[in-house]
């Protein structure tokens, strides 16, 4: 027998809305825009080997993915937190970043990871606290003329340049501010930095591979000074002069300013625990990254871990 048409219009509309609820069931928290409503601590870092120190201490865990980047919450030195990768490189780190704050509730970011040494009084294994980033390599290329290089004038430059490259400042406009600003420097929350200062005392850093490769020095923490980032890879003596004399910078890498830019856009607290694992290109004969990767790694995540307890006091 066939079914009248206002019958199977009720019907259908019936199953529609069981569907809807049930949809709203499995998903609560998609009615806030969030994947997660639980307010957490976002800790991220750049590749596997560095995350995978922290995951192995992360307690209740749970994964989502989204867009392809597996984010995992659950509970890390007493704190409701999400860890993700943030994949290697400026453009990575701000996209992934944006993603995060997009998806969960984040009360505060924080990088844990490895980095290039700059300031030559530090040594491989050594984990830097700075309390600013810059992003160095926002760069006009100048057109050479007569005597020397031709930047443009329409843009802001703070600092000196390397030959035809003219580090300049960005642009930001922040969550509830009317303008737009010019900024080279992103400052860290001084909160988490106060942590970080607090933390510093009575870690014992590891100075020897599983391999058994050992430091001649012993790793030191040092809280404070700036870092930079950019886009290269570095390698070069040369080069690595110039960011130690222009910026004062203590470490550079390819991550942490771009996040520090995204976190100050979203008024997101931040900061970043960096452990040198070369010098870029200013010792040995090669570049020792794939010696003491691993050892940075454990080296930021002891630190990291020791910033937590002290934001649980």
């Amino acid at each position: 027998m066939a079914v009248p048409a206002t019958i199977r219009g009720t019907l259908l509309a019936f199953i529609l809305g069981v569907a809807v609820s049930l949809a709203q069931i499995s998903h609560p928290a998609r009615a806030s825009g969030k994947i997660d409503d639980a307010s957490r601590i976002a800790v991220v870092s750049s590749f596997a080997p560095e995350l995978s120190v922290l995951r192995n201490d992360l307690k209740n865990a749970r994964t989502f993915s989204v867009n392809g980047i597996d984010f995992f919450v659950g509970q890390f030195e007493g704190h409701d937190v999400v860890l993700f990768l943030s994949g290697i490189s400026v453009v990575n780190a701000a996209m992934s970043t944006q993603l995060l704050l997009d998806n969960f509730n984040v009360e505060k970011l924080v990088f844990s990871g490895i980095a290039g040494g700059v300031n030559p009084a530090l040594n491989i294994g050594d984990v830097v606290v700075a309390d600013r980033w810059g992003q160095y390599f926002e760069l006009v290329l100048a057109r050479e003329v007569e005597g020397g290089w031709q930047p443009l004038g329409f843009f802001d430059y703070p600092y000196s340049n390397f030959g035809m490259m003219f580090p300049r400042s960005v642009s930001v406009k922040r969550k509830g501010a009317g303008e737009i600003e010019t900024k080279f420097w992103f400052p860290v929350d001084s909160g988490l930095f106060e942590s970080a200062s607090a933390a510093a005392g009575g870690i014992v850093l590891e100075s020897c591979t599983s391999e058994n490769t050992c430091l001649n020095d012993a790793p030191r923490i040092i809280v404070g000074g700036s870092g930079v980032s950019g886009s290269a890879f570095v390698d070069n003596a040369e080069f690595r002069n110039y960011v130690f004399e222009t910026f004062e910078a203590q470490v550079l890498d390819m991550e942490s300013a771009a996040i520090a830019h995204v976190a100050y856009a979203n008024d997101i607290p931040f900061l970043a625990v960096r452990s040198l694992s070369d010098l870029a290109g200013g010792g040995g004969n090669e570049n020792q990254i794939e010696t003491f990767l691993d050892l940075a790694a454990k080296n930021a995540a002891t630190v990291l871990k020791a910033i937590f307890q002290k934001m649980a006091d």
